[in-house]
């Protein structure tokens, strides 16, 4: 079950309902077992391949690949640069380059594939990681916020 809280946004003045996170972040522990219990790893060989993705996935986006993992989506750098930009194309260096951001799109499958009227295929495009089953409830509980801004559930865990 996920979470939501009712939010008044100050550029409009209008009411919108805002995700909440609750409790700590399911750690990779958490995700080995887990793994683990739904294959024929143990938890100590998910943990270990876990803690190499990482590292793995970095290199390979070094080298200007981006990374599609089935079932999860694509991971790439994209370069951060000054919001300024430079007036000529000779003018244009990787010194203009001040960060690296991690962009994430998730994996999209199709779904249907009967005729629509009009013409259309009447397939429709899903993504991976949102197309689950979600159920929102309106979170009752204290939503604290971080230095971030980020808000979340008062600490409270669900199993």
């Amino acid at each position: 079950m996920a979470f939501y809280r009712k939010m008044k946004m100050k550029v409009n003045g209008k009411w919108y309902p805002k995700s909440v996170l609750v409790g700590s972040a399911i750690t990779t522990e958490q995700v080995a077992k887990r793994l683990a219990a739904e294959s024929t790893v143990s938890p100590a060989d998910v943990r270990a391949v876990l803690t190499a993705l990482g590292g793995v996935m970095g290199d390979y986006m070094a080298q200007g690949r981006s990374v599609k993992l089935d079932g999860i989506g694509s991971f790439y750098f994209t370069a951060a640069t000054n919001k300024n930009g430079v007036a000529t194309e000779k003018e244009v260096t990787a010194a203009l380059i001040n960060g690296v951001r991690v962009r994430f799109i998730p994996e999209t499958r199709f779904r249907g594939g009967g005729s629509l009227a009009g013409g259309g295929s009447g397939r429709r495009a899903v993504r991976g990681l949102s197309d689950v089953d979600i159920e929102w409830e309106e979170w009752k509980g204290k939503v604290e916020t971080d230095e971030s801004g980020t808000s979340s559930g008062g600490g409270t865990e669900l199993p």
